[in-house]
């Protein structure tokens, strides 16, 4: 068995086990190993029966009072026990498990770890596992993994499978040449593989991860150069003038650019009148105008008679451009042509947008990944913008870059990066920086509260509501996750709608919904249909719905600040108010400092740069900057140091083998191979 090797290759995957771990993504080994742990966990240490509380996880060494009892109810069978020790007694339940009546016995101890529940006055161990004292004391001194999960894959099967999968693998061997390992003093691949799912201790994990988090910048960045010396210094193929139109436009805007905005549009206006194709990467913080400067290039673009197309990450974000630029080019009596393509328009619908952009009839074209589909043919496309790049790969942007003759490029990316990181992680761009904000948005109001104020503020939320406004509220995860004590946007939304009034329309939004469930949420959110919408961190990257004046970010402990500040960044963009309420469940003074940082600025790169400051590779995989790149494991900022390695690596491989044609660099190029080609498979080109 090797990377590619089917999952269901492995003993006990089946047809059903096979179709719920492609729900999660695995479709082959590969998928598998690189399917990491979201963080680890520790068994808790034995207690007495005494400490049992509500809520927490505990493990008591104890022994049944009398003989288990099974009750029958609903088709269900309830296993029901009364554990005892010298300090008092606690209840355990069990479902569907009647066979531990005949294994459990009155009087003989075992060590019971579960989670205590509360039903009327009596506390009881729900569903504990059962272990022997010597098989628990070895628990203790592990890590256990603990997987993101959907519906129908347990922690359990995953480890399971991982095991079974490791062992029956004949790994690659090591494609990182050795002077490489030794110099940056990183484990070989096999043995990181192993410890990221079964660690022997912390630190082992840690020296696992730093190879794992190194592999993943060092492959990134040999992606990039390839890409750029691709495109290095491509002569610009078209004769682009300045165009009077363009400053017309920007008189008659309704309101004036700011100084940062004038600056980074002459950036653009140089590159696409100058003798190369541009390349730039316009970085600008949350509100910051990007959109308006993208429409000015557009309409540059199509004055000098090219087409052009912008790339969105999402379908309303696609539409809501489009609605914006169309409202532009009517205000200013244009002729210009603009159309959408997305992916769930009709065959007819997608059929005459094909028609009209072979034929040159449309200038602008704006849509999602719909734009780079092979049957897309552009007549004279000359401009290629890229809204929010870090959801984009490298693969990608190319393959839209392909649909033209060395069109022009730039990207827009509101997410704050320090500069120094931002020239490794967008090394074939120039960069751009809007650092100034239009003088007529209001700082959004911050609080960081722990979870006693919840109460509080879905009265403030109801106040608002009641005012004509929206909310957004954010939880960590999808569904729950008994080994992960955090918010999940499934169980929340029902709680919510118990507390709040009937007559307040509450709906729940996360990236495992279909495409069109998705959109059919978004809109009716824009619309003003639905007033409290939680959701995971789906809505980083949206839409703007000016009317939202409330951001609660649940477990805000969870997150990296370069994604809370995101996050934030989704309210704020009308003419009232706005509010950000970040709710933290942890009592950590790191962790405190961290969000205290949040709470007193508004300035994203700011935010980054603190961020940097304060974090370091001592957090392990608690706080993720998920939204940020598509990386697994790796976090730009707490893995900074390891990024700057990497990208010095990647640069000397290449200088010294451009091609990657040495004998000892074979393996290096096939998984450099493996991983573009994982790119295109993300877009099923």
């Amino acid at each position: 068995m090797n990377q590619r090797t089917p999952l269901d290759e492995l003993k006990g995957i089946g047809e059903k086990t096979k179709l719920v771990f492609e729900k999660a993504g695995i479709r082959d080994l590969g998928d598998l190993l690189s399917y990491y742990p979201r963080t680890y966990r520790r068994f808790p240490a034995i207690s007495d029966t005494s400490q049992v509380r509500e809520g927490m996880e505990i493990a008591v060494y104890a022994a049944p009072e009398r003989a288990l009892t099974v009750q029958y109810v609903k088709r269900m069978q309830i296993v029901s026990a009364v554990l005892c020790d010298q300090a008092g007694s606690v209840g355990a339940r069990w479902f569907n498990m009647p066979y531990l009546r005949n294994t459990i016995k009155p009087g003989v101890y075992h060590v019971f770890c579960g989670k205590v529940v509360q039903k009327g006055v009596s506390l009881y161990l729900e569903q504990p596992a059962i272990y022997t004292m010597e098989q628990y004391q070895k628990l203790l001194l592990e890590l256990q993994s603990v997987y993101v999960l959907t519906k129908g894959l347990t922690n359990q099967l995953l480890s399971k499978t991982v095991r079974q999968a490791l062992d029956g693998m004949e790994l690659s061997g090591d494609y990182l040449p050795e002077d490489i390992r030794k110099k940056y003093q990183l484990a070989e691949y096999d043995y990181a593989i192993e410890e990221i799912h079964f660690p022997r201790d912390e630190q082992h994990m840690r020296i696992a991860r730093r190879r794992l988090v190194f592999d993943e910048f060092f492959l990134f960045i040999l992606a990039l150069r390839r890409f750029k010396e691709q495109h290095e210094q491509a002569k610009n193929p078209f004769s682009i003038q300045r165009t009077p139109l363009t400053d017309n436009v920007i008189q008659t805007l309704g309101y004036e650019l700011t100084g940062a905005q004038q600056r980074v549009w002459e950036d653009i206006q140089r590159d696409m009148t100058g003798e190369h194709a541009a390349a730039r990467l316009i970085q600008g913080d949350v509100g910051s105008g990007k959109t308006i400067l993208a429409f000015l290039a557009m309409l540059l673009a199509a004055e000098n008679g090219l087409q052009s197309a912008l790339m969105v990450p999402t379908e309303v974000l696609a539409r809501q451009h489009f609605e914006s630029l169309t409202e532009l080019i009517e205000k200013q009596k244009l002729t210009f042509v603009p159309i959408l393509l997305t992916g769930s328009m009709t065959a007819k619908e997608k059929r005459l947008a094909y028609e009209k952009i072979a034929a040159g009839e449309a200038d602008m074209i704006i849509g999602t990944h719909a734009l780079i589909q092979e049957k897309v043919q552009y007549k004279r496309m000359g401009l290629v913008i890229t809204d929010e790049q870090h959801r984009f790969g490298v693969r990608q942007r190319e393959t839209l870059g392909d649909k033209g003759t060395e069109p022009h490029t730039l990207v827009m990316s509101a997410t704050p990066i320090p500069r120094t990181l931002a020239v490794i992680l967008y090394g074939d761009l120039e960069i751009s920086v809007i650092d100034e904000l239009p003088k007529s948005r209001l700082p959004i109001k911050n609080c960081v509260v722990n979870t006693t104020y919840r109460r509080k503020a879905y009265t403030f939320i109801e106040k608002e509501i009641r005012l004509g406004h929206q909310a957004y509220i954010i939880c960590p995860m999808v569904e729950e996750n008994k080994q992960i004590e955090a918010e999940d946007v499934i169980s929340y939304t029902e709680r919510l709608k118990e507390i709040l009034p009937e007559d307040i329309c509450i709906e729940y939004l996360h990236g495992k919904m279909k495409p069109k469930e998705k959109n059919e949420v978004m809109e009716r959110f824009l619309g003003g249909e639905i007033q409290v919408l939680v959701s995971t961190t789906v809505v980083e990257v949206g839409v703007n719905v000016p009317n939202a004046t409330v951001m609660m970010i649940e477990n805000a402990e969870r997150f990296g600040l370069a994604q809370l500040h995101q996050l934030r960044g989704r309210v704020g963009r009308g003419k009232a108010q706005s509010y950000c309420i970040m709710i933290s469940s942890s009592d950590n003074k790191k962790t405190k400092e961290r969000l205290e940082i949040l709470n007193k600025s508004n300035d994203g790169f700011f935010i980054a740069s603190e961020d940097l400051k304060l974090r370091g590779p001592g957090d392990i995989l608690g706080v993720r900057q998920s939204g940020l790149m598509e990386f697994k494991l790796a976090d730009v900022f707490a893995d900074a140091k390891i990024l700057q390695d990497a990208c010095k690596a990647a640069e000397a491989i290449l200088k010294e083998d451009p091609a990657l044609e040495a004998p000892e660099h074979t393996r290096l190029h096939r998984m450099l191979e493996n991983y573009l080609s994982n790119e295109l498979k993300k877009l099923n080109l």
